[in-house]
């Protein structure tokens, strides 16, 4: 039981770190995204479109790992526990993606995948002993 709570735990922080990804690229990219980005107004601009629909993918993987942390909550294990590998698992190989195609973005890269990464080795942890 323990082990599902850090699952959740985890798993509701990677998600809340997904939403405020999804405020920055779909709403504030040529704003205060630009700082956090390193982007000029220009290149901003440019990639405005991108990152709205970059900032979606962003909230729909914090929706999936957030219905299962309430799926898992509610008393269907199995599937919350799906639900939240689905999420947390999709938003650690996209920064692993990041990590091997730009090395100068290694430190977003990891602020990204660190909690998805304790998620998924607890959920291997609970599917191993659960």
């Amino acid at each position: 039981m323990l082990v599902l709570i850090a699952i959740a735990v985890f798993a509701a922080v990677s998600a809340l770190l997904h939403v405020y990804i999804w405020y920055l690229e779909s709403f504030a990219w040529t704003g205060a995204a630009r700082g956090v980005f390193g982007t000029s107004a220009e290149e901003a601009a440019a990639t405005r479109e991108l990152a709205f629909n970059q900032g979606f993918y962003n909230l729909f993987l914090a929706i999936i790992a957030g219905a299962g942390i309430v799926v898992a909550a509610a008393g269907d294990r199995g599937i919350g526990v799906a639900l939240i590998f689905a999420g947390t698992g999709a938003m650690l190989s996209a920064a692993l993606v990041l990590l091997l195609s730009s090395p100068d973005k290694r430190t977003s890269a990891v602020k990204q995948g660190a909690a998805p990464l304790v998620t998924v080795a607890l959920g291997v942890v609970w599917a191993l002993i659960g």
